[in-house]
């Protein structure tokens, strides 16, 4: 186990889940668990955490060996491939395509979970930086689970957020304020935590940064040397001395105990007391992300039964997590098409609509959301518009594991794949009424199943 993976080992919301009577290790728990931290899990995948237990399970995941099915031997070298194709081509859609084949059949699926919660927090569209955004999202998969000063340092000269938050214009006599701010309100203190001030002087120790080319350049005639004050503290600050100041003011830490533990739990599944303790340890640790996101993972309160089907999946992980769950590798379906689909619902990647990112939560499911996800739903079992030879045969993938004897052992089959745990009897009666008392055991009767499954209420949340 790495350092990193081990947590709090005081009582509280953070000790380690251990099953009990109340809190078992069942399949609900594994479901979650794939749902939570990435993008679902095969039944294979299932069946091995839930003889294993969590230990082990969670341990997989953070060690990148939760999947032992859908990724190709030659995935660092394919993806490569497609990472150059489209910024050689100058193309936004490939380069989504190539980050959704990441998160389809990617080895890492917390690795790609983080890269997504950090493009939310540097929220960064390549409408204005254009393939700029390319580096940062690999910037966010290799620093995004180290401690935080790391990732940060790297970002805020990166030139896809200095271009987003026009850095270059900021110069000596001639403040802009944009970085400054977004580097304060959304990056690390949050708002209430700094004055107008602070915001206009931290400008001044950011003059001079700028891009020359694709790189950072840091402009010494254009810096403003004299004294700031910033939080309090008097200096002839630089932009290095700034962003010292942020990572260790006690804000920045509340902060993202409290973006972590919604990115993964959901809002509110952490209260104030949680959110402190956790901070706490981050404070005591460098802010290490990694170690924070392995408490949160091993934790009675990711466990709790009040913490089960509460969070509401983002586009990404309900689209991505769909075609792992029914094992659509071979072919897979068009990453370039299911990127489309989740731009669809709400989420463009690589075009978040402001600074402050995706809002998410409830805003996922309006009702043009929950339709697009019924449509997604078909678009999957139908097979050909999402990029694959045929319809999808859930009456094989049933067979396959033991589980098509009949309908009702088919059906229950296929809520427990995707939601953890078999229908409850209302919910199945309102199933098979729909489905007509000719339904029988078939590849026709059981896509109206699954699609009836993943535009289920349940199938939106874990």
């Amino acid at each position: 186990m790495n350092k990193t993976d081990k947590p709090v080992s005081a009582p509280g919301p953070w000790a380690p889940y251990t099953p009990n009577k109340e809190a078992p290790w069942n399949l609900r728990r594994v479901v979650h668990l794939h749902r939570g931290a990435g993008f679902a899990a095969t039944w294979q995948e299932l069946q091995r955490d839930l003889k294993d237990g969590p230990g082990p399970a969670v341990h997989r995941l953070l060690n990148c060996k939760g999947r032992s099915q859908g990724v190709p031997d030659d995935f660092e070298e394919h993806a490569a491939r497609l990472r150059r194709l489209a910024v050689g081509a100058g193309d936004a859609g490939r380069l989504k395509a190539w980050w959704v084949y990441r998160m389809l059949l990617g080895p890492d699926p917390v690795a790609e979970r983080l890269t997504l919660f950090w493009h939310n927090h540097f929220a960064t569209s390549a409408a204005k930086a254009r393939l700029a955004v390319c580096r940062q999202n690999e910037i966010f998969r290799e620093y995004g689970r180290g401690p935080f000063g790391e990732l940060l340092r790297r970002v805020v000269k990166d030139p896809a957020l200095l271009l987003w938050l026009d850095a270059p214009a900021n110069r000596k006599l001639r403040p802009n304020e944009n970085l400054a701010r977004e580097l304060m309100e959304l990056f690390t203190l949050g708002i209430g935590h700094y004055t107008e001030l602070d915001v206009k002087e931290a400008a001044r120790t950011l003059t001079g940064w700028g891009v020359a080319g694709d790189a950072f350049k840091d402009d010494p005639e254009q810096h403003d040397a004299g004294e700031k004050t910033v939080l309090g503290r008097t200096g002839r600050w630089t932009g290095d001395d700034l962003v010292k100041m942020l990572l260790e003011h006690n804000a920045t830490a509340n902060r993202l105990a409290t973006l972590l533990c919604g990115h993964f739990m959901g809002e509110g599944a952490a209260d104030a007391a949680a959110i402190r303790e956790l901070a706490d340890g981050l404070r005591e640790r460098n802010l290490d992300i990694g170690w924070a996101v392995s408490t949160v993972l091993q934790s009675q309160a990711f466990f709790a039964d009040a913490n089960l089907g509460t969070r509401i999946l983002g586009p990404a992980e309900y689209v991505v997590g769909a075609a792992r769950a029914l094992e659509l590798f071979d072919p897979p379906p068009s990453t370039l098409v299911l990127a489309e689909f989740i731009a669809h619902l709400g989420q463009d990647l690589f075009h978040p609509p402001n600074v402050g990112g995706w809002p998410g939560g409830r805003d996922w499911l309006s009702a043009r959301g929950a339709i697009g996800r019924s449509n997604y739903a078909v678009a999957l079992i139908e097979g050909e518009p999402v990029g694959l030879p045929g319809t999808f045969d859930p009456l094989a993938l049933a067979r396959r594991h033991g589980r098509a004897d009949d309908l009702d052992t088919a059906l229950d089959f296929h809520a427990e794949l995707l939601l953890g745990t078999p229908p409850p009897p209302a919910w199945r009666d309102r199933l098979l009424a729909a489905l007509g008392p000719n339904a029988d055991l078939s590849g026709r009767t059981l896509r109206r199943v699954v699609h009836m499954i993943l535009a289920s209420p349940d199938a939106q949340l874990t």
